[in-house]
This record gives C-alpha cells, structure tokens and sequence, in this order.
C-alpha cells in the first residue's frame, strides 16, 4: 500500500466533512416541514472569486473585517454556504415580518438591500439558524475547524452562488494546528 500524506489525506477529510455539514443542514428541522434550505461547497477557483469580492468589498465599505475575512476563506481548504428563500410565506400570520398577514407578506415588493433580498419571513430566518447550527456543530464533532460568517454570505449573494436564496451564511473549514477562525487580529470594529 502506497503511502498517503497527511495534506492529502486532510483535504479528503474535510470535503467528507463538507458533504456531512450540508446533511446535516438538509436534516435540520424546518418549520411546518417545509424545506427551503439552500447548500453549496465552494472550493478552488470559485473560492478564490469569494474571497476577491470580500476584498472588494472592503474597499466599498471601509470595514477591514472583509479583509480578515477574505484572508480567512484562502487559508481554508472550502467554504459550505447555507442560505434560504426567506421571501416565502410560512402561512401562520404571526405578523413577525411586519406585515398584518402572510398573503400581505407574500405580495409585497422583495427588494434587495445592501447584503439580502427582504423582508424576510421569521421562520425561514428561523429554519436558516438550525440549518447553520447543524451543520457548525457536524464539523466541530468530527474535529474540522469551521466558523459561521456573515460576510462570506454576503459576497456569495453578489456573486450569485446560491441563485435562489435571500439570505446566506458561509462557513469556511480548515485543519490546520490551531483554529485561523478564532485567533485573528484585534482592533478590527465588529460589523455583523
């Protein structure tokens, strides 16, 4: 038997990972069962896209956090997306979105905003939380580094790479021999 490196044996691992994480998002419960989760892992290529449009987005911004962020997602192996159709009725009429009822939800105007398309329906926000939750706590429990980020989403919304989904969360993965996600520079103001 030939002798398989540690880097090549990781990278395996951690795409195993990846598809693990969007099970685990796809199994995640949904309010009233209705599944409107949307998944994807970016690698190579269209994970460097990713990045570039952080940076870009840094400059648009003045917020350095893409920066770190976009340096985040080169020194990782993927990112998994998650997103959601936020824009859909649940049909409960709780009136959480603002709207009296879910038919005055449903026929407002959808309007992209600097990041997402809303307003969004609660429980599909709902349903995107679990959805993350899951999938985060999968790659913790199979000793795969990963963090939950908010701006990777919103670069993968520019970029188009969950076409159906309102909202996205990216969550980039590494093994590395200490967590890149966690011991990061200070003095970067927080902007979620």
């Amino acid at each position: 038997m030939p002798i398989i490196s540690s880097r090549e044996s990781e990278k395996e691992g951690i795409m195993h990972v990846a598809c693990q994480m969007l099970v685990s998002a796809r199994t995640a419960p949904k309010s009233g069962g209705v599944d409107d989760i949307l998944t994807a892992i970016v690698s190579e290529a269209e994970k460097e896209q990713l990045a570039l449009e952080m940076e870009s987005m840094a400059e648009e911004r003045k917020i350095v956090g893409f920066t770190r962020d976009a340096k985040n997602v080169r020194d990782s192996e993927l990112v998994v997306l998650i997103g959601v159709r936020g824009t859909k009725k649940f049909g409960l009429n709780c009136g959480a979105c603002g709207y009296a009822n879910c038919e005055e939800f449903e026929q407002t105007d959808k309007k992209s905003g600097q990041d997402f398309t809303g307003p969004t329906c609660v429980y599909k926000s709902l349903d995107l939380g679990i959805a993350l939750g899951s999938a985060a706590k999968t790659a913790s429990m199979l000793n795969v580094d990963n963090r939950i980020m908010y701006r990777i989403g919103t670069a993968a919304k520019r970029l188009n790479q969950l076409p159906e989904a309102t909202v996205i969360m990216g969550i980039p993965l590494s093994a590395k021999g200490k967590n890149i996600y966690f011991d990061r520079p200070r003095g970067v103001k927080a902007h979620r």
